[in-house]
């Protein structure tokens, strides 16, 4: 026999999807108060009035601060990975060290002006909070994405040793030199990023030879 309530407690055409757009906006919306306020400034009634959404929005989608930063971190890292990749599938793998630096300082430019020093000032705050709390912390755990690729790949071809802890280790520097920016201002210099890759290129005897 079939019967009438089949689809009881089934969401009707659309509400999820909605429902996951609410969400997103909300999440943009709590990485815009985190870089602007800080981590003390991160309350779910700044993030309504941020998205311009009606008192208690955020909290009926994002009941605790927990999920609230949750969600500002996974949309977090799901825009920088998307910006990475981008520019991964833009460019070819570097011919030479200097084209190497060059597609970083891009990255670096974009890291520190506009949103993307937004991003970077939420990103850093979050990898603070991330030092105890470990579900953060395994969210914000470096991705594999095209822009790394393209970087692991002209490190390989190059021969030196262990590429790919060089390439992590490039990157990790690289990030740093961002932080330090953020912090005391400035742009990174071209000669920061190149002596950061010949670094990164360097073989064991080339300081002894």
């Amino acid at each position: 026999m079939r019967g009438g309530g089949g689809a009881s407690g089934a969401q009707a055409p659309g509400t999820a999807s909605r429902g996951a757009g609410r969400r997103t906006l909300l999440a943009d919306a709590a990485i815009g108060v985190l870089a602007d306020a800080g981590v003390r400034g991160l309350t779910h009634r700044a993030v309504d009035a941020a998205a311009g959404l009606p008192a208690g929005t955020t909290s009926a989608y994002l009941r605790t601060r927990q999920a609230l930063l949750t969600a500002l971190v996974r949309r977090l890292v799901e825009l920088d990975q998307g910006e990475l990749q981008a520019l991964g599938e833009q460019v070819a793998v570097p011919r030479s060290a200097a084209e190497l630096a060059e597609g970083i300082a891009v990255l670096t430019e974009r890291r520190l002006t506009g949103e993307g020093r937004r991003r970077s000032l939420a990103r850093y705050a979050c990898a603070v909070e991330s030092v105890r709390d470990p579900e953060l912390r395994e969210i914000l755990v470096p991705r594999e994405n095209a822009g790394r690729a393209v970087v692991r790949a002209f490190i390989t071809a190059q021969g030196v040793a262990d590429p790919e802890r060089r390439t992590t280790t490039l990157l990790a520097c690289i990030d740093g030199l961002v932080f330090d920016r953020l912090v005391g201002g400035g742009p990174v210099r071209a000669d920061e990023i190149e002596g950061l890759v010949a670094a990164a290129l360097r073989r064991p005897d080339a300081a002894t030879g």
